[in-house]
């Protein structure tokens, strides 16, 4: 008896423990699958409900010329008072002070211009120069709106270029993040970590901005799939943006070159072949 205690003794500590470690092996892969399918759950169901209040905001979405009108006259005055006070700033610091004041302006002006648009139909043809007025292309959507917010560029000319094309009249290369095969989800978590502000997202055939705020983001764009007119999506709900395997972001609002040149009414011309 005393020998087979002592065999037992001098077993590895492995094989004395290999149930307990196999119990707890198995509930944490248990738990593990657990909390994956419970994710995949949850995301499903935040999809579901984001598309089905997406729906309902279209539906109620009208467009709005009059507002737009006084938000493009509200803003350009604002826009000509930091001017002034851009070159009469003395040094350095006070005008990174203005550029940073001029660059909330413009973000929170953008956002409420845009949504003047909602609900304004898309056509591949359309060059509506007012929400409501007319359909609109998306490449017509983002230029009239930076065009209304006080960006001196061609509008017609920008409007008929490759995403890309357009990104790059405004920023460097170096500037643009190209995501070729990526999948969405990876896009997604990418752009949610990203600085907030206003984004230009060029797809294969496709353009329109990203709003990036409280670590999430909007998509807002003249939407050539159903349902056929300006919307702001969630990115949760973002199918155009997610069916996509070309994406290209650049952050408009982040270049304080981009600012400085808006504030000075210097004008962007228009990029038509890319620099490889």
């Amino acid at each position: 008896m005393a020998k087979k205690a002592d065999n037992r003794l001098q077993k590895p500590w492995w094989r004395r423990h290999v149930r307990g470690l196999s119990g707890i092996a198995l509930v944490l892969v248990l738990g593990g699958l657990v909390l994956y399918f419970r994710a995949d759950w949850q995301e499903r169901w935040f999809r579901w409900v984001s598309t089905w209040a997406q729906a309902e905001a279209v539906q109620q979405a009208i467009p709005d010329a009059g507002r737009w009108q006084l938000l493009c006259d509200n803003l350009e005055q604002w826009r000509q008072h930091d001017a002034a006070r851009y070159r009469e700033a003395q040094i350095p610091a006070e005008r990174q002070a203005v550029i940073r004041e001029a660059r909330a302006t413009l973000e929170h002006s953008l956002v409420a211009m845009m949504r003047c648009w909602l609900g304004t139909p898309w056509a591949y043809e359309g060059m509506a120069a007012r929400p409501g007025e007319g359909e609109i292309a998306c490449g017509y959507f983002v230029t009239t709106v930076l065009q209304g917010a006080g960006f001196r560029l061609e509008r017609n000319a920008l409007a008929q270029q490759a995403a890309q094309n357009i990104l790059l009249s405004f920023l460097p290369q170096q500037e643009l993040r190209l995501r070729v095969g990526v999948p969405y989800k990876t896009f997604r978590r990418e752009t949610m970590r990203g600085a907030p502000g206003i984004y230009l997202v060029g797809l294969d055939t496709h353009i329109g901005f990203v709003i990036v705020q409280d670590q999430d983001y909007r998509f807002v764009h003249s939407s050539g799939s159903h349902p056929w007119r300006v919307v702001e999506e969630h990115s949760a709900a973002a199918s155009v943006l997610e069916r996509s395997q070309y994406r290209v972001l650049g952050h408009l609002t982040a270049n304080d070159d981009v600012i400085r040149r808006w504030l000075l009414g210097e004008k962007f011309a228009t990029v038509t072949s890319r620099a490889d």
